[in-house]
């Protein structure tokens, strides 16, 4: 991190672009946010040093990293070559970081937003990029209390990483539809199916769908602008829900709630990556993957937000709406000539019900929002043993 913060921009980008042109494709890393609980009342914990002291000397060290509050901790699976080492290691990463929750007191948390801790009582971690976030974004990131799931993928060639994003964009409210996790908020049913992307998304600037870039020299022109501007310091204030990493020559796919179970977590991964391998393909044999204006995507990324899997998304080159499942299907289709070669297939599946309509179900038979969560939490301990 050092060495790239003394980087000037220009070089940061000259930087970024080789390491795109030397990069191998579809890699992968997938990266999970956990809220940190106490083991009694379930309200998030200002714990996070803890954790991470529990984890020093032990394997999960180097995966194991803050985000943003004291009450939450990300754990990473590192470079991964097919999804079957990575469900693996996304297998291995939560046993080891629930390990370490146990030695430090705590429990954890995995959907995408807290139902009732206040964010006001959340403490911002003592790290000089976190401080910075806090002086620009004041009570937009202290309102900031979510749980993601972000997947990298490994794309070479600068020019194809701008393609794929382009491309990708398309997709964010169908993975957002199927990751619906967090419900509830602030003490109340939402009537969302992702709370958290309302908080996240719809408050951070640079943030949500991006626009299209005409290759890398113009997605490059746009973040020169934005530096030369004063409008960023640095790379990571691109908050987009799928961008080219400057820091790793990765597509990053980041509009995914956080998952309590482990099996539809990797489903998720899994997806986001055939996505993503497939937008490439498309690119390198010339099949189209028709542009929709930011403005259409967004009906969809709303319809997405506000009803999940249970809704409906409109099929832009018929002109109709169709159920957000037979939309889902759709896609399972056209990533099924990749998904065998990058070990994707065994993972691939939509569930009966998401995370969102389990709990919102649970809701309608009268369980309390404290019940509900401490199912989700039941839940994804049994992913430690």
């Amino acid at each position: 991190m050092g060495e790239e913060q003394r980087l000037t921009p220009t070089e940061q980008l000259a930087t970024a672009r080789a390491a795109f042109e030397d990069g191998t494709d579809f890699t992968l890393a997938v990266e999970e946010e956990f809220a940190l609980l106490d083991p009694e009342t379930l309200e998030l914990t200002n714990r996070f040093e803890d954790v991470q002291a529990a984890g020093r000397g032990t394997e999960v060290e180097p995966h194991l990293v803050g985000e943003l509050i004291a009450s939450e901790v990300e754990v990473r699976t590192g470079k991964c070559s097919d999804f079957g080492e990575a469900a693996a290691a996304m297998a291995e990463r939560r046993a080891q970081i629930v390990g370490c929750a146990r030695e430090a007191g705590v429990q954890l948390g995995a959907t995408g937003t807290h139902p009732w801790s206040s964010w006001k009582d959340q403490r911002i971690i003592d790290t000089p990029h976190y401080h910075r976030n806090d002086e620009i974004l004041r009570y937009v990131v202290w309102r900031n209390n979510s749980f993601g799931l972000h997947v990298h993928v490994g794309i070479r060639g600068g020019d194809r990483a701008i393609a794929v994003c382009n491309a990708m964009r398309r997709f964010l409210p169908e993975l957002l539809a199927l990751s619906a996790s967090s419900p509830f908020v602030e003490g109340v049913d939402s009537g969302l199916h992702s709370a958290r992307t309302q908080v996240f998304t719809r408050m951070f600037p640079r943030c949500g769908i991006p626009d299209t870039y005409a290759g890398w020299q113009g997605f490059e022109d746009y973040v020169a602008f934005l530096y030369r501007t004063g409008s960023i310091t640095e790379h990571t204030q691109l908050w987009w829900s799928v961008r080219p990493h400057l820091a790793y020559p990765t597509v990053e796919i980041r509009i995914m709630d956080a998952q309590p179970d482990l099996a539809e977590s990797q489903s998720l991964a899994a997806l986001a990556y055939a996505l993503a391998a497939r937008a490439a393909r498309a690119h390198d044999e010339g099949e189209p993957v028709p542009d929709v204006s930011h403005r259409l995507l967004e009906e969809n990324l709303w319809r997405a937000i506000r009803h999940g899997l249970a809704g409906e998304l409109i099929d832009f080159e018929a002109g109709e709406v169709i159920s957000t499942r037979k939309r889902l299907e759709a896609l399972l289709e056209w990533v099924a000539p990749v998904a065998d070669e990058i070990g994707a297939t065994p993972f691939l599946a939509i569930p009966s019900a998401n995370a969102a309509e389990r709990q919102q179900a649970r809701r309608a038979e009268g369980a309390s929002l404290e019940e509900i969560y401490a199912e989700q939490v039941k839940a994804g301990e049994r992913i430690g043993g």
